[in-house]
């Protein structure tokens, strides 16, 4: 069974930075790509990062392109979202997923965590 447990959201002004954490269960880690989706209520979850096994070729919504950063550490299966310069619109409950790569798309596989809540605001 994966399970993905997600750290390391809170509150923050806007130009802070963040580093959200997700650690996934499962022997899966090791051979699948690792993405991170954010949703706001109302709205539908979107891809914001991806990362293969290898870790290049990553993929990054436009709007979080040089300002977030991912990473991942395959012996401690854990995934990482270093976030900076954070702006309001960035306010989301953050995800991480086992994640398969379709162009420019990284399709989840399993079922979501509980999320992380980032809260950009002064």
């Amino acid at each position: 069974q994966v399970q993905q447990v997600e750290s390391g959201g809170g509150l923050v002004q806007p130009g802070g930075s963040l580093r959200l954490s997700c650690v996934v269960s499962g022997s899966i880690f090791s051979i699948n790509a690792l993405g991170w989706y954010r949703q706001v209520p109302g709205e539908q979850r979107e891809l914001v990062a991806a990362i293969p096994y290898g870790g290049s070729s990553t993929i990054y919504k436009s709007s979080v392109k040089g300002r977030f950063t991912i990473s991942r550490d395959n012996a401690k299966n854990t995934v990482y979202l270093q976030m900076s310069s954070l702006k309001p619109e960035d306010t989301a409950v953050y995800y991480c997923n086992p994640c398969t790569y379709s162009g420019a798309r990284c399709d989840p596989l399993y079922a979501w965590g509980q999320g992380t809540l980032v809260t950009v605001s002064s």
